[in-house]
């Protein structure tokens, strides 16, 4: 068992005379302790196009991700969820749509993020909403404007007008932070009626927008959430061991948030998940998490693929995996809400040794929760529990999960009720697991699966006629700018909108692209029309691969033609560095008449066509697989149209 009700005198007569006996730690639940008020833990969808193709997964499969992640007692149980208000721009592994692609422009329709919201509340009515921007289209100018301002006003009249409330709003991610935008943005929410809380600063920088608070009243005033990212530390199965404390922060009397934290893998992200969800509390008095992101429903060949809660890459194959990132997020979500109150008097480490774990224990009414954790641990640890009066005395649920097993049926397994005793109770807790304790019910464990994975199949092809109008076409990615469906004659088209230079997240000047298909595909003809609006040059991709840290930084071939008729067929790498590996020129393409590219690999032959005539072919052995893209130049419009993929 991994769990053992025990009283003293058992303890010592099944404990081997040579083992030591467990370090006994004594929680009492008191509902008269002092504690902050939880927010809860949700996760983001955004800073990187990361739940892409979860929109084009088919049902019951897309149905059972969305259960996994927002239904209560059921999975993840999210309490927050946090979306990117799109911009045009690359934010990660992707980009995201505006709503405002130019200052006329107004869209309330456009990307997948109004759905998801929508979702996550139809399953959880209760569910937090939080907005926040990564990049920005062009026409504002700078992100420090009142236009930007305006620009995050229309974007909650667009939520409005779909029935969603936003219940906070961010500023500019990790881009540091305005003084004079926030105290104007602050006024403008509630001249124009919306009670949305501002969170400052979103930074990687620690608590730096508190010092400021405390040196700028007005600044304070306009600020409700003071949100840092990764105060628990960055990346790897280390970090959440110990997080970043602030005394001006905590002097503020406002919610202190890990506004980002994660950026873990699906599965072995759940030991520092675990760790800074009870020691964020404890060392920094933090009451609310973002996990980033939600999801990998994105390539294999981008950088973040495995990391979020869940994996869904192959919606053609209605292939899903469940991470055990979900059920250390459950050991907090299924046993709270947001509104119940921490026990400060309750939540510590075991034996007064963070080695040897935590605990935090929260209340509502009569009903409490304590989750335990012994992630580092090296020997079995002792809690013994009294309940005070006012607290509900009866059985208490315990759940369970191993985070060192990777075998699913040990994770978040209900264990046998606890019955106090003259309001006390004991439980030894075995090395590496994480626990909940409980007098709240609505528990569950989900039991939906995925189907099997496969490739996407050969040959594929796309008019995208069948494409809504004002949405990116089915698997599509968007890589950098924006790719959208638009009417194109007597059918439909993608079209690339944006036409002026974005306000980057991630720095440097790239080319609109969009990525779809298979990294496994090898040998194929990729064949698209194209039509320049502007002059410039129109791009065919082949055989993409890895992708680094922009879109820029890819292992591709590439088939470029200007509108003069000058083509290139270059070779790709994640330095970057762009190798031409031949060229030459045909007839002019002009502008808005439409032409056909196409790219055709066969082991280490690699051929590129215009109009049907072979212009070029060489031998070269660096890429064998990958996915076909289409590109266009920096800040021109172009219009893509029967794509299609054939051996």
């Amino acid at each position: 068992m991994i769990w053992a009700l025990i009283s003293s005198l058992a303890l010592v007569m099944t404990v081997p005379a040579l083992q030591p006996m467990p370090l006994d730690t004594a929680i009492t639940v008191d509902p008269a302790s002092g504690g902050r008020t939880f927010d809860g833990v949700g996760a983001i969808s955004g800073g990187g196009g990361n739940s892409r193709l979860l929109y084009d997964y088919p049902e019951p499969q897309r149905g059972q991700i969305l259960d996994y992640l927002f239904k209560p007692g059921y999975g993840a149980a999210l309490q927050m969820l946090k979306v990117e208000i799109g911009g045009d721009t690359n934010s990660t592994d992707g980009a995201e749509h505006s709503h405002m692609h130019t200052a006329t422009d107004l869209n309330c329709d456009r990307g997948y993020e109004w759905w998801l919201m929508e979702q996550a509340k139809a399953r959880n009515p209760r569910i937090k909403l939080a907005a926040l921007a990564w990049g920005a289209p062009g026409w504002l100018g700078t992100f420090w404007s009142s236009k930007t301002v305006d620009y995050h006003i229309k974007w909650l009249d667009c939520a409005r007008s779909r029935g969603l409330t936003i219940d906070y709003m961010g500023g500019w991610n990790e881009k540091g932070y305005d003084k004079a935008w926030y105290k104007t943005f602050h006024a403008a929410l509630r001249s124009h009626g919306y009670q949305a809380l501002l969170v400052g600063d979103d930074g990687n920088k620690g608590w730096l927008a508190a010092d400021d608070m405390v040196a700028d009243p007005s600044f304070a005033a306009a600020v409700d959430v003071v949100g840092i990212h990764y105060s628990c530390g960055y990346q790897g199965t280390d970090k959440g061991k110990s997080c970043l404390n602030s005394a001006n922060a905590r002097s503020l009397g406002k919610p202190l948030w890990a506004s980002e934290t994660g950026s873990q893998d699906l599965n072995t992200g759940a030991f520092a998940s675990t760790r800074s969800f009870n020691r964020g509390y404890i060392d920094a008095r933090m009451t609310g998490y973002f996990n980033w992101p939600l999801i990998a429903a994105i390539s294999p060949n981008l950088r973040w693929n495995t990391t979020g809660l869940m994996r869904a890459h192959q919606p053609w194959a209605g292939s899903y995996q469940v991470g055990k990132q979900v059920w250390a997020i459950a050991h907090t979500t299924q046993f709270t809400a947001p509104g119940w109150k921490y026990l400060d008097s309750a939540s510590g480490y075991l034996g007064g040794n963070r080695d040897n774990g935590s605990y935090v224990s929260l209340r509502s009414g009569s009903d409490y929760s304590t989750v335990l954790e012994t992630i580092d641990a090296v020997a079995d640890q002792k809690v013994s529990v009294s309940v005070a009066s006012g607290l509900k005395q009866g059985a208490v649920r315990v759940y369970a999960t191993n985070l060192r097993s990777d075998n699913p049926a040990d994770h978040f397994v209900r264990q046998p009720d606890v019955t106090p005793v003259a309001g006390k109770y004991s439980l030894v807790l075995r090395p590496g697991y994480v626990y909940s304790i409980s007098t709240a019910g609505g528990q569950g464990h989900g039991t939906a699966a995925g189907k099997p994975g496969k490739p996407l199949a050969l040959p594929y092809q796309d008019n995208f006629d069948a494409s809504p109008v004002g949405k990116q076409a089915r698997y599509l990615a968007d890589m950098d700018g924006a790719f959208e469906v638009v009417p194109c004659g007597a059918g439909r088209c993608v079209r690339q909108v944006m036409s002026q230079a974005p306000i980057v997240w991630r720095n440097g000047k790239r080319n609109p692209s969009a990525l779809i298909g298979d990294v496994s595909w090898a040998d194929y003809t990729v064949r698209v029309d194209v039509l320049l609006e502007q002059k410039g040059f129109v791009e065919l991709q082949g055989r993409v691969g890895s992708q680094g840290l922009a879109p820029d930084r890819v292992n591709a071939y590439f088939l470029r033609v200007t509108d003069g008729g000058a083509w290139s067929l270059l070779k790709s790498d994640t330095s970057p560095k762009l190798t031409t590996l031949a060229s030459g020129t045909v007839g002019a393409l002009g502008v808005n008449k439409w032409h056909k590219l196409a790219l055709t690999f066969a082991g280490t032959s690699v051929a590129a066509s215009i109009d049907g005539v072979k212009v070029g072919a060489v031998v070269d052995a660096s890429y064998a697989a990958g996915q076909v893209g289409i590109a266009v130049s920096q800040t021109i419009n172009a219009r893509f149209d029967n794509l299609s993929v054939a051996r």
